[in-house]
């Protein structure tokens, strides 16, 4: 072995080697000390919140909403039905208005009792604000109860129209075939 190649072996062994421990090391350690962050579909805004910063009642509303604005968006955002959505479909106001709430309204608000939550938070959860009889937490779930009644409001909407086009499909279908025998 030469000198050149006894040298290169030791570079990798006494440096690379170990250097590539540490890094391997740090990253695992920084990964499992980090905190678990919230991951809704339908609230993209929201997957910077650490889950351990909200009550566990606002992350089941959360939770309750993201899953009924999935729904929703496809409902009222995939106007063509072909299980996507993109520009070929028509956007109509309600659709715009769910977008509005699911990315700025929603992240907003929960942002907002975050800071609050942030300055003290047995503040935000004991201390009306000032001008009204809410504490931080009950302003935010105010929010999130009126968002969620908006989307039962349309899902019942969306599904009451649905139901009206079968009916009304069930009785041309009856009057025309009835028709037809007699």
């Amino acid at each position: 072995m030469t000198q050149a190649t006894a040298m290169l072996v030791m570079f990798i062994l006494y440096g690379v080697l170990p250097a590539a421990g540490l890094y391997i090391g740090y990253r695992t350690v920084k990964k499992m000390t980090a905190p678990k962050m919230l991951s809704y579909d339908a609230i993209p805004r929201l997957g910077y919140v650490p889950e351990k910063s909200l009550p566990n009642d606002i992350k089941a509303m959360l939770a309750d909403i993201n899953q009924k604005g999935e729904k929703l968006r496809l409902l009222y955002g995939d106007t063509n039905n072909d299980g996507k959505i993109d520009d070929k479909d028509t956007v109509t106001e309600t659709y715009v208005m769910i977008e509005s709430l699911m990315d700025t309204h929603i992240p907003q608000a929960v942002a907002d009792y975050r800071r609050l939550h942030d300055l003290d938070g047995a503040r935000a959860e004991h201390t009306k604000i000032q001008n009204s009889d809410m504490t931080g937490k009950e302003a935010l779930v105010d929010v999130l109860t009126t968002i969620n009644r908006q989307f039962d409001n349309l899902l019942d909407a969306a599904y009451h129209q649905d139901g009206q086009k079968l009916l009304i499909t069930n009785r041309y279908l009856t009057k025309r075939f009835d028709d037809v025998s007699s």
